[in-house]
């Protein structure tokens, strides 16, 4: 399933290791952003399992 909307999550960070982070993005050919989020993926598959998705989408619709 694909999420429906977005939120911004803010944190603060070193700067150096920000100017570190976005290096390696970038040799990695990825967005910051795009590397958060991947790490946020893992870390719920890793607390809630494979099937977290339909876990957190399904309860997502049954709370409306």
């Amino acid at each position: 399933m694909m999420e429906k909307r977005t939120a911004r999550l803010t944190l603060l960070i070193d700067p150096k290791k920000k100017a570190v982070f976005e290096q390696l993005c970038q040799a990695d050919d990825s967005t910051p952003s795009q590397t958060v989020r991947r790490f946020i993926r893992e870390y719920i598959e890793e607390k809630l399992g494979p099937d977290w998705r339909d876990e957190v989408f399904n309860s997502e619709s049954d709370s409306k």
